[in-house]
């Protein structure tokens, strides 16, 4: 069945609460390894393991939807690049007004 519009809509993904937990596993590893506690090493390398692997499966899964069952259709790329394009504008207005109240003082 074809879609009505040219838009991809995402199905729902494991990914994103699996990576806030891999982050959080990771933050805490920082921390214990930080504040020199027993085996807060182990538990850094697991976090970072598992971002690791999280980011990997993720983009595993967005390049499959993008190729091989082609749902990023001109639209949906240009809506990519445009938001792409926004977030930098945000970070170039971001640091400009940073330094602005910086060097203001």
């Amino acid at each position: 069945m074809r879609p009505a519009h040219p838009y991809h809509l995402v199905t729902p993904s494991p990914w994103p609460i699996l990576m806030s937990f891999a982050v959080l596993n990771l933050t805490l590893g920082l921390i214990l390894w930080m504040h020199r506690y027993l085996n807060g090493n182990i538990v850094l390398f697991t976090g970072l393991l598992l971002v690791l692997m999280c980011f990997i499966f993720w983009w595993r899964d967005v390049i499959r939807e993008a190729t091989f069952e082609g749902r990023h259709t001109l639209a949906v790329q240009r809506g990519l690049k445009f938001g792409f394009a926004l977030f930098l504008v945000s970070e170039a207005m971001f640091f400009f007004s940073f330094f602005w109240a910086f060097f203001s003082f």
